[in-house]
């Protein structure tokens, strides 16, 4: 792993962080919380994956975008995503969340 590729995960560790420091859900839920007479320490885990990408992936990858996929985001990519809770800009429009919807009905 390079030196650059350890930058980019600690920048992606930071923005995690702020993220969930600057939740106004979160700073709710904290507060209530502390209004029923407890103090919170909230400690997170979070692991990181990386998998090279491959010339095929890449072209996958393309595809995926040309066929309305969020952002530069992999199908993995914003599943794992949605099992953290987090919404992607634009995941409304993938073919998992159509795939998701008819299946609930």
């Amino acid at each position: 792993m390079t030196s650059r590729l350890r930058e980019l995960i600690q920048q992606l560790g930071e923005a995690i962080h702020e993220s969930v420091i600057e939740s106004e859900q979160i700073a709710g839920v904290v507060q209530d919380i502390r209004r029923h007479g407890f103090d919170v320490l909230l400690m997170l885990e979070a692991t990181i994956g990386l998998n090279e990408v491959t010339d095929k992936d890449a072209d996958e990858q393309e595809d995926s975008a040309e066929a309305g996929a969020a952002g530069p985001f992999t199908r993995n990519d914003v599943n794992f995503l949605r099992s953290l809770r987090i919404s992607v800009e634009g995941e409304g429009d993938s073919e998992a969340d159509k795939t998701d919807e008819s299946s609930e009905s």
